[in-house]
């Protein structure tokens, strides 16, 4: 019983502080786990793409990152108008399909990712435009930031 209990609140810790965006990946909303799809979907729509490359299941400052900027609602009002949003996870314990984690390899090799998080802002034709990855000030200051970077 007492493994139970432990594994349950595991459980509930994880999901409370995965937040809500890996909801939104599960559920096809706002954030995407599909790179091409969101290239093609940014071409089509002339958008900037932001790729978040998270460890969401163990890397503390992904974690914060999700839970003070990419949750909040500001940041999303803006992210809808403005971005196609694409979440490329290497979690440590969350399920994820053998193609999706070696695509997500293949993309962090390709730009040449060394730590988590990091975030890339694509222009509408691909080309990176600005690397980042968590910085203070909340949302605002991210939106701003990034205003900065495309313009709108």
């Amino acid at each position: 019983m007492k493994k139970t209990g432990f594994w349950v609140l595991m459980m509930v810790a994880t999901f409370l502080v995965s937040g809500c965006r890996q909801e939104a990946v599960a559920t096809g909303n706002l954030w995407t786990e599909d790179y091409d799809a969101a290239l093609a979907q940014a071409a089509a729509e002339n958008k900037y793409v932001l790729v978040d490359f998270s460890g969401s299941d163990w890397c503390g400052w992904c974690i914060r990152l999700d839970k003070e900027v990419f949750s909040q609602g500001e940041f999303i009002d803006y992210a809808k108008e403005n971005l196609i949003l694409v979440l490329l996870d290497f979690p440590n314990s969350k399920p994820q399909t053998e193609a999706l984690r070696v695509k997500n390899q293949m993309l962090s090799e390709k730009y040449g990712i060394q730590g988590f998080p990091t975030v890339l802002i694509l222009d509408p034709q691909g080309k990176v435009a600005k690397r980042t990855g968590y910085q203070q000030g909340g949302p605002t200051a991210y939106v701003d930031m990034i205003r900065g970077v495309i313009g709108k």
